[in-house]
């Protein structure tokens, strides 16, 4: 019988799944085996391993087998590919968004006059910088198989207005004076900024504008400021219409008396808001009270300031509500819903009027498909009405695809009715009867005044918890 043939009946070479490893396991306990280190070296190989071998193991292993018959041994190990690093945008400016706190002063009174510091620059320089990815690198299999490690994913700058990339598209400039804005979906933009220093009232009229507006004033009722960048407003807006692609901050309150608007494409922070219509995609952030008002935001509603209450009307939040007081003690009528974007249950309401309209359609054209396929079976299809068949066919295609992807969409939307995990309405102090609790699609009533509450979603209810 030849060496190799008793190795193979003593030894056994497994290679790992991966094939990043290679482990010697003896079979027989013989010891009276005999065997060089070269004759392993050469059963190792035989199996396939070629890559990594550990020399020393093997020369040890022959000079003792015996002390390894009851264990497996590690004789070859490859290299682990190496992922490469994403790419990454890199600012001059901290462009993340402050949590803007008032400041303190004596008897719980607060001070809004302090408002976050402008992002400005000048045109020409430079406002961020393209950090590349990195590649990634290869490892190698103890079999020799080369394993191959991912590459980063190369970051790309999202062009807004008044920005100029340089030739290499590395850099990204400033092409006039003004604030560095972040617009919806990231978008890097230098606005002008438009300051008004007094009222917006029948001297200055409605604004309509490509930057950031500063109103050093009030914002009086029945007036409109439009803004592709930020809206601060140093002082109240009564009921008039505040519209900003960016966030908008209102250190004196909002007093609207059921007119009027406040729509933010980020956040929205203000003092107060009292018979108000406030809409923001990301957070609403007040600190004292909201009072008969219809509040909207697509993810937070924060209220919890040295007041922090929350009385009457309705507030929509896409994740969390978070006041000190909910409602008060006579019980007035105040509605909270979490869990949904706001936006997603108008959205469903259009795709559920879509899919009817559209299946009322693709039946009628079902109808005349079956009159003229039967008219072509039996070989009585005028020529113009062949035309009229393959309009009606491209049209049936086009409804059954509208229709599918409605389908998808209403799923999608009803899927994230259901995933109400982080949804929740947080009490720091007393949330009284008279509120109703909406988690995506699960009610709740508040008959007793109740402290330091949490409500979330639980198996099929809406549970309350101890706030912490």
């Amino acid at each position: 019988m030849s060496t190799y043939e008793t190795l193979e009946t003593y030894i056994v070479i497994q290679i790992s799944p991966d094939k990043l490893t290679a482990h010697l396991r003896f079979n027989v306990a013989d010891e009276n085996l005999t065997i060089t280190s070269k004759q392993l070296e050469e059963f190792v190989r035989s199996h396939g391993v070629i890559h990594g071998i550990d020399l020393n193991v093997l020369a040890n292993i022959a000079r003792q087998p015996k002390l390894y018959f009851n264990s497996q041994t590690l004789v070859a190990q490859g290299e682990m590919a190496v992922n490469g690093e994403d790419g990454a945008i890199r600012f001059s400016y901290d462009m993340k968004e402050e949590q803007h706190k008032p400041v303190e002063i004596e008897g719980g009174k607060v001070d809004f006059k302090e408002i976050t510091q402008l992002k400005n620059v000048r045109r020409g320089q430079l406002i961020a910088e393209k950090v590349p990815a990195t590649e990634g690198k290869p490892g190698k299999a103890v079999t020799g198989d080369d394993i191959a490690g991912k590459n980063g994913k190369e970051a790309y700058f999202k062009l807004g207005k008044n920005v100029v990339l340089n030739p290499e598209q590395t850099a990204l400039y400033a092409a006039i004076d003004g604030l560095i804005t972040m617009t919806d979906k990231n978008k890097i933009n230098v606005f002008p900024i438009y300051e008004v220093n007094g009222d917006v009232d029948y001297n200055i009229g409605n604004i309509d504008f490509v930057g950031t507006v500063v109103v050093r004033g009030n914002v009086l009722t029945g007036f409109r400021i439009k803004a592709s960048g930020d809206i601060r407003v140093i002082g109240g807006v009564e009921g008039a219409e505040l519209e900003s692609e960016g966030s908008i901050e209102i250190t004196g309150g909002i007093l609207a008396s059921n007119k009027g608007y406040v729509k933010a494409g980020k956040n929205v922070k203000s003092s107060f808001i009292q018979d108000g219509n406030v809409t923001a995609m990301e957070d609403v952030l007040v600190t004292q009270s909201i009072m008969h008002s219809h509040v909207r935001a697509g993810r937070n509603v924060v209220c919890s300031g040295t007041k922090g209450l929350v009385v009457g009307g309705m507030i929509q939040a896409g994740e969390r509500v978070v006041a000190r007081t909910i409602g008060n003690t006579m019980s007035t009528a105040t509605a909270i819903e979490v869990g949904v974007r706001p936006e997603l249950r108008s959205e469903l309401l259009e795709l559920r009027q879509h899919l009817k309209s559209t299946g009322e359609n693709l039946d009628k054209t079902e109808k005349a498909l079956t009159l003229l396929d039967q008219l072509a079976a039996a070989g009585q299809l005028p020529s113009d009405k062949l035309a009229l068949r393959i309009k009606l066919g491209a049209t049936k295609r086009q409804a059954v695809e509208e229709m599918s992807v409605s389908r998808e969409r209403i799923l999608e939307i009803e899927k994230s009715l259901e995933d109400t995990d982080t949804a929740r309405v947080d009490v720091i102090n007393t949330i009284y009867g008279g509120t109703k609790i909406v988690i995506g699609r699960y009610t709740r009533f508040v008959k007793d005044p109740t402290q330091r509450i949490s409500f979330r979603y639980s198996e099929g209810d809406i549970v309350m918890a101890p706030y912490l």
